[in-house]
Parts: structure tokens; C-alpha cells; sequence
């Protein structure tokens, strides 16, 4: 931001503090003035911070509890700090203090709020690396989602009837592991929450779900997380509309996701949120973090848009919160009402202060990505009056959290005499239910109806054998849903024997992506991080794969089992020339860690791919890639799905050979007929198949 904008930005909040002495805060049955500030003889660029002492010496005089001085403190750097949402307001001279309302007594509130700001700024001073000032401002949303609105129970984290949260800003991932700790969870005690960012710790620099136990995603590129609840909340919708019988629902939660700026300008959020509108996914609730400050500073030097406008177009309903920081009744009164709109998706714009209660760095890209350091955490604690020490937690914050913790708990056992009922009164699809999504296991036998051909079969492309195992799969699998992104009369993708899933449809498998490669793959990924049994695929080009290369590789780094379809794998795509060649994209998916490629020649190779796939999705929950051709190619002999299961075998066999031949897929029936012609001059020549490097 140019000096003269940051300059006049200051003044701005000294006068905001100015104007706010006289101001009345309401909290609870408790009214008090707050403190009076007197910024006149303090320099702008300190304004805030002699705000805060302000506040913290004269709190006392009031003769009030100190957990309500705490309130007043921090209603007087609400008004000291100009937040993003009060720009305008800011710099026509104009301010006021917000009315901090909540359900709860607020001295306990309030403390478990600074709570959660607390553990991040220690954490991250201690690790001297992090981003606190997401966690400070997100804190109050944290705070209602995982002490009053989820449900969830942290002995069992994986029950199917869970609530579902994605920190999708995970940069700020404090504010999670501060979360999961309060709440009970054994994955991350505080020796944990001390551990942060260090090497071997469960509390790593981005959310990984493989990680730490409550985590359902791993987030971390900016997007990323949002989308990923889109595909949580398809995969709740299509249970749901399975299994769900009159008097007995065994599927009914939500899922929610924090997103920031930057997920909003990555363009994968409006591929994902744009599908999640057209379904209608009323149990998808999206908080807005909107505090206005990214790594460059603040947003209005690059991203101006209208944020909510965009999602309205999407079919979201869009609420807005205008004082994050301290209107809890607000944020609350949001997600009841997100909670009531049951045909879409809600959007909650939350106007947030990045590094709320910071004196020097709040509302500030200071505050995004770096420690505060120890004087200003402790400058941070009188600010906002929390007397405690270095990770040091009130008792009666963990007494809040684990108290609905406990809630959860017991919801669960209600779910479980739910469950019992409903094996009596619905067994056939109660076995289906348990099966598929409780013990995540195939059915014995489910791979029979996979088709085996032999060398005198006709030839064909091996995107049509990949369209006879998928019939074949959907026909035995119910857990098998999923589609392509435009393409499904190329790919030859569609299921025969299911409809479309659509707003309406929710129980049908196919999934009508659009062209929305990216927010395709992330969607499939959540599909199988649900951890209810489904096995999503996705398909495309295998030349437009890259267009979904960063939700591939979070795929296989998140262990996701996605099976990623694609078809048109070599330069034999017809007359559409260079800009649909593969050339260069499967060495490189080659070298993603844990993705295994599959590049199958004929149609039994075709089957063994499907078969690998299936059982590493549904077993092993891992990404598998498979390129199919578009051109005919002949059935091999001693091609076999056994033989896939190796990884790469002999087609042509040969006891001494001078010469061996290896390939993948199309170029497997060339390297046979060269090994004729060879073999025509003397020569002794094997040739291998090699359907995936990774499997051999």
C-alpha cells in the first residue's frame, strides 16, 4: 500500500479511537463505558497500540470483574483497529463500537476465544515460524463451530454421521489444531499444539488429514479446501438420498469450510463453488473470512470484486457479518439462518481484522505470515486482558468444549440406536450400509464381472474396454459414482445403469462436472476423504489433466482414492493436432510420489487397471491415473488381469533374447510387429508390456 495510503489509514484509526470513548459496550446484562482513549498526542502509526494500554490501565478503575475488562479491551481496539469492512466508514471520519452479544455468560465466552488466539500466537512464536493473524480473526467462528454448532465426537473421529470442517485458508492452521485440542481430541495434546511446524510433530505447517486425527483434509494450496467441501457435502447429499428411509436417518450432517482472500481469487473456487450452486447443496456452509489482507498487503491493490455478488450468481444464498471480531450473536444468528436455507449453499461473509488484538501488526500483512514475536504477544495479552501464561488454558475453556464434545457423543449414541432399528427394519440395504461405508470393504467376487478377452477377440480402443468395466463396476459397486468434465461420449464414461446426480437426483451416480477440470479432481478427491466407502472417478483428456494437476498430486500426497480417467493418451488423437498431444504429461504424472499410473494395451489390461484401481481406491484409499487410447488396438496374447497386478510381464516371450522391447499401452502392438520384422533378420527379441512403472 503507497505511504501516503498507509499513513492517512492510521490517522483514520486514531480517530476512530477518539471518537469511540464515549461509547456504551452491552455485554450480556452488563453495560459498561469503555475506557476513555485520548489519541491526540500519539503518533498515527502507534494509534492503536496506546489505544490498548489505554484500555488495559484504566480497566480496572471500572470495578469491574477482570474477565469483563477483558470485553471492554477488546471492544476498544474494535474501534481502535479499522477492519477492511470498515474502510469507508473509517475514512469518512465515522466510527462506533459494535455491540458484543452472546448466548453464553461472556467472561467464558470471551475466554474461549482468546483461548484458541492465544495457543496460535504462542505457538508460532515458539516455532518462530506460522501465520497468526488468520487464527485471531477467524477465532470467534472457530469458537461457535466446535463449542456449539458441530457434531462430533473426538474418541470416534471418522463416525459417518460426523459434522465435516475444512480449514481451506490452512495456512492458518493453528486456529484447527487450537480447535481439536479443546475440543478432546487425542490427536493433538499440547505438547502437540508446542510441537508446531517441527519435524516428526502431528501439528504440521498445513492441515494433513494422514496426519492428525479430526482433520479431513489436507489444505494448503490456496482453493484447495474449499472445493474439497463441495465434493464433502455431494457425498453427504448422495447417502443421504441412498439410505435415508422415513423415521430412520442414518445421513444428515453439514459441512463446513473457512475460506480467505486468496481462495476466493484462485480460480478453482468458482469452478467447485459454482458446481456446489448448481446442485443446491444446502448443507454446504462457507465462512468468508474477509479481513482484506494477503502476503502483498492489503487486498484493494489487486481484488476488488464483489465477492458476495459472485456467489449470488451461483445460486448461494450470501449473508453477511459486519464485526467478526467480537459479534458472536451475529455469527451465530448467520449460521441459523444458513442452517434454515435448505435448497443452497450459504455463503457468510465475515468481516474479520487480521491479527485481532494486536496493538502494532493487527490489520496489517505484518500479522499474515510471520510470528508476532514476544513483546507483542505480550503487548497482544494486555490488549485484550488475558492474564494467562505461555499455552496456559483456563479450565473453563476446556470445560466448554469438552461439554459439547460430550453432546456429540451422546448424539452418536442416539445415531447408533437409529442404526439398530434401521438393521431390523431395512436389512438388505443395512448389509449394503455396512459393507460399503462402516467396514469400507468390496463385495467377494465383485471383480467376476470384470470383462477377460482373448487375441481373436476384435480390437478396439481401449476407452471402450475402459466403458465395459465401468458398466461392469456400477452394475456391482453402488459405492461407485462419479463423471467427466464435458467429455462423457469421449471418454466414454457415463453409467448405464444409473441417472444423473443432480439437485433432485441426489441418489443417481453420474456427476455432470461441466468443463471444471481442477475443481473436478478436488471435488472426487473429498469424494473418498468422506471415508464412507465411495469410489469417485473423474475424466477428461489425458493432455487436460493438467488443467487438474495441483488436485492430482494433493490426491496422492492426502491419499486420496481417486481414479482419474482419461482418455485420447498419445499423439493418435486425430486431426486435432498438437495442442491434444500428450507428449510430455505421463513421464511427469510418473514422477508424483504415490500415484500409480496406468497405461493399459489391450482390454484385459484395461480390466486389471480397473481392477488395481478399485481395490487401491476402496482398500488403500490412493490415487490411480490411467490414460486410455482412442484408437483400436489388438488383443495381446498372455495379456491377463493377473498379469497387471505385476506391473509389467512378457508378451512376446523369448528364453535368450539379444533384444528387449518394452511398452506401455498403445505402443505395446508396435513394439510387437517391430519384434516380427526383427525377428525376420536373426534377431532373438522379447517384448515386455509395462502397464505401470510404479506397480513393477
Amino acid at each position: 500500500m503507497p505511504a501516503a495510503k498507509t499513513q492517512s489509514r492510521r490517522t483514520a484509526m486514531a480517530a476512530a479511537a477518539a471518537g469511540a470513548a464515549a461509547t456504551t459496550v452491552v455485554s450480556g446484562a452488563t453495560g459498561f463505558a469503555a475506557p476513555s482513549l485520548r489519541p491526540a498526542a500519539i503518533a498515527p502509526s502507534a494509534a492503536a497500540g496506546q489505544a490498548g494500554k489505554a484500555s488495559s490501565s484504566t480497566g480496572s478503575t471500572n470495578g469491574v470483574s477482570a474477565a469483563v475488562s477483558a470485553v471492554g479491551s477488546a471492544a476498544a481496539l474494535a474501534a481502535a483497529v479499522s477492519s477492511s469492512s470498515r474502510k469507508q466508514q473509517v475514512r469518512q471520519g465515522k466510527s462506533k463500537l459494535t455491540r458484543l452479544a452472546t448466548a453464553t455468560a461472556t467472561d467464558v465466552e470471551t475466554e474461549c476465544i482468546n483461548a484458541i488466539r492465544f495457543l496460535a500466537v504462542d505457538a508460532i512464536n515458539k516455532s518462530k515460524s506460522g501465520h497468526p493473524g488468520a487464527p485471531m480473526g477467524q477465532a470467534p467462528i472457530g469458537y461457535l463451530l466446535m463449542a456449539e454448532e458441530m457434531q462430533y465426537n473426538p474418541a470416534d473421529p471418522e463416525w459417518a454421521n460426523r459434522d465435516r470442517f475444512v480449514l481451506s485458508s490452512g495456512h492458518g492452521c493453528m486456529l484447527q489444531y487450537s480447535l481439536l485440542h479443546l475440543a478432546g481430541y487425542k490427536s493433538v495434546s499440547m505438547d502437540d499444539i508446542k510441537q508446531f511446524r517441527q519435524w516428526g510433530s502431528k501439528t504440521p505447517g498445513h492441515p494433513e488429514n494422514f496426519e492428525t486425527e479430526g482433520i479431513e483434509v489436507t489444505t494448503g494450496p490456496l482453493g484447495m479446501g474449499i472445493s474439497n467441501a463441495v465434493g464433502l457435502a455431494a457425498a453427504e447429499a448422495h447417502l443421504a438420498a441412498v439410505y435415508n428411509k422415513p423415521g430412520m436417518t442414518l445421513i444428515d450432517h453439514y459441512t463446513y469450510t473457512i475460506a480467505g482472500d486468496g481462495c476466493m481469487q484462485e480460480g478453482i473456487s468458482h469452478e467447485a463453488c459454482a458446481y456446489a450452486g448448481h446442485l443446491g447443496l444446502g448443507k454446504l456452509i462457507a465462512f468468508y473470512d474477509d479481513n482484506g489482507i494477503t502476503i502483498d498487503g492489503h487486498t484493494d491493490l489487486s481484488f476488488t470484486e464483489d465477492v458476495g455478488k459472485r456467489f449470488e450468481a451461483y445460486g448461494w444464498q450470501v449473508l453477511t457479518v459486519t464485526d467478526g471480531n467480537t459479534d458472536v450473536a451475529a455469527i451465530r444468528k448467520a449460521i441459523e439462518e444458513a442452517k434454515a436455507c435448505t435448497d443452497k449453499p450459504t455463503l457468510i461473509k465475515v468481516k474479520t481484522i487480521i491479527g485481532y488484538g494486536s496493538p502494532n501488526k493487527a490489520d496489517s500483512h505484518d500479522a499474515h505470515g510471520a510470528p508476532l514475536g514476544a513483546e507483542e504477544g505480550e503487548a497482544t495479552r494486555k490488549q485484550l486482558g488475558w492474564k494467562y501464561g505461555e499455552f496456559e488454558v483456563p479450565q473453563q475453556v476446556y470445560d466448554t468444549f469438552r461439554k459439547h464434545a460430550a453432546a456429540g457423543a451422546a448424539k452418536q449414541a442416539e445415531w447408533n440406536k437409529t442404526w439398530a432399528a434401521y438393521q431390523e427394519k431395512e436389512p438388505e440395504l443395512a448389509a449394503q450400509f455396512k459393507r460399503a461405508v462402516l467396514d469400507r470393504q468390496l463385495p467377494d467376487g465383485w471383480a467376476d464381472a470384470l470383462p477377460k478377452l482373448t487375441p481373436d477377440d476384435k480390437g478396439k480402443a481401449t476407452r471402450l474396454h475402459s466403458q465395459d468395466c465401468i458398466n461392469a463396476i456400477a452394475s456391482t459397486l453402488p459405492e461407485f459414482i462419479g463423471g467427466s468434465a464435458d467429455l462423457a461420449p469421449s471418454n466414454m464414461t457415463l453409467m448405464k445403469c444409473t441417472g444423473d446426480f443432480l439437485k433432485g437426483s441426489y441418489s443417481e451416480r453420474n456427476m455432470r462436472f461441466g468443463i471444471r477440470e481442477f475443481g473436478m479432481g478436488a471435488v472426487a478427491n473429498a469424494i473418498s476423504l468422506d471415508k464412507t466407502g465411495l469410489i469417485p472417478y473423474c475424466a477428461t483428456f489425458t493432455i487436460f489433466s493438467d488443467y487438474m494437476r495441483g488436485a492430482i498430486r494433493i490426491a496422492a500426497l492426502s491419499q486420496a482414492g481417486t481414479i482419474f480417467v482419461t482418455t485420447h493418451d498419445s499423439i493418435a488423437v486425430g486431426e486435432d493436432g498438437p495442442t491434444h498431444q500428450p507428449i510430455e504429461t505421463l513421464p511427469s504424472l510418473r514422477l508424483i510420489p504415490d500415484l500409480t499410473v496406468m497405461r493399459p494395451a489391450d482390454g484385459n489390461e484395461t480390466a486389471g487397471a480397473y481392477k488395481y484401481a478399485v481395490e487401491r481406491s476402496k482398500l488403500h484409499s490412493r490415487p490411480t491415473f490411467m490414460a486410455f487410447s482412442r484408437q483400436a488396438l489388438p488383443n495381446l496374447p498372455n495379456s491377463s488381469i493377473e498379469n497387471v497386478q505385476k506391473g509389467a510381464y512378457e508378451v512376446v516371450e523369448c528364453a535368450n533374447p539379444t533384444l528387449i522391447l518394452i511398452g506401455t499401452g498403445s505402443e505395446v502392438s508396435i513394439c510387437v510387429d517391430a519384434a516380427k520384422e526383427l525377428e525376420s533378420t536373426g534377431a532373438k527379441v522379447r517384448v515386455v508390456s509395462m502397464p505401470s512403472c510404479e506397480v513393477f
